[in-house]
């Protein structure tokens, strides 16, 4: 800048104003130049912070599972004590290890994240393919009768009554009891409810659902949909996962920590999220933030264990999108003004 001064001064065609609107230029371009190196400064360290936590995960997560394989290992040959102390331990450190994958999905890649789950899975069945070799449940036998008794038989006893799950038409899925496992099947065209008392801390399980809608108050356990079509379905805070398989036309409702969706079309969820949403297979899927309240929210908020304040519902990985930088064609953000605001009781 001091030099074009002096060259227009010597040169006798000094024009202060074109001086100025010069000078100005290059002092806005060595701004941007300047403000250019900070933002790859920044970029740069960010992107180092993010190695650094993908690296200390992969260690991490490594090591525990090794520990893990370790541990499964010492089973063979031990006595069925042992055995047993091992196998509980190895399950309460399989269950931090998914705990730990869930909490460090937002800086992880899709790629860091199936790797790991594929782990999970493996460690899993090696659980319980060790389980069933070391703990073999006991087998029927027929214990020898008397030639009295072979002479008189006892009548059949009556059969047990109805329970209120098989009059209403539900089964019981995968022979867990009713105490474990909430569950409504095979309905349509009907408003379903299922109160705190009913769910709280339970497994719970809708499937082939057509046209109904559903209110679930308090906090399950986990929550498992399959089969759904043209529902309607809130839920309150679930503690862990929500599983949705072979959905279409719907829309839901709920808070959790992990969502993992397969074979969805043309599906709205309203969604509270404290790590990550996963959809598979799946087009048409759209999100907004989870908006519905009823009186005990709070209450089964605080049960569930999840964070109110922590809601990463735009943080939606597609394990058939693997463009990095260009969104997936196959979910979107729900508009703000074609969000519903209130929900019919």
């Amino acid at each position: 800048i001091r030099l074009l001064d002096k060259i227009s001064a010597e040169s006798g065609f000094y024009d202060k104003n074109g001086a100025a609107k010069i000078r100005e230029r290059i002092e806005t371009r060595q701004q941007a130049l300047a403000e250019d190196a900070e933002r790859r400064k920044e970029a740069k360290q960010s992107q180092s912070v993010g190695e650094e936590k993908t690296g200390y995960f992969v260690s991490a997560f490594n090591a525990e599972r090794a520990g893990i394989q370790e541990l499964l290992a010492g089973c063979s040959g031990a006595d069925r004590p042992a055995a047993t102390q091992k196998l509980e331990e190895a399950t309460a450190r399989m269950t931090q290890l998914q705990k730990f994958l869930n909490d460090s999905m937002m800086f992880l890649s899709q790629y860091d994240i199936r790797v790991a789950q594929s782990a999970l899975q493996k460690l899993q069945a090696s659980l319980s393919e060790i389980r069933e070799e070391t703990l073999p449940k006991k087998k029927f036998t027929f214990r020898s009768r008397s030639k009295a008794a072979e002479k008189v038989s006892d009548p059949p006893p009556p059969p047990p009554p109805l329970s209120e799950a098989a009059r209403s038409g539900v089964t019981e899925v995968d022979g867990a009891a009713g105490s474990e496992l909430a569950d409504l099947s095979n309905i349509s065209n009907q408003s379903l409810t299922k109160t705190s008392e009913e769910i709280q801390n339970r497994d719970v399980l809708l499937t082939h659902l057509t046209n109904c809608k559903v209110r679930l108050y308090g906090s399950p356990s986990t929550l498992h949909l399959k089969h759904i079509h043209a529902c309607e379905i809130l839920c309150g805070p679930v503690a862990t996962s929500v599983f949705v398989d072979h959905c279409s036309n719907s829309v839901l409702a709920f808070p959790c920590q992990q969502l993992r969706t397969h074979h969805t079309t043309d599906t709205q969820v309203y969604l509270h999220v404290t790590s990550r949403a996963i959809i598979e297979d799946c087009r048409g899927v759209s999100f907004a933030p989870f908006c519905w309240t009823y009186p005990t929210l709070g209450q089964d908020f605080s049960a569930s264990g999840l964070d109110r304040d922590r809601n990463n519902w735009t943080q939606v990985d597609d394990f058939n999108w693997l463009a990095a930088g260009t969104p997936s064609p196959n979910w979107t953000v729900i508009p703000e003004a074609d969000r519903k605001t209130s929900w019919d009781p």
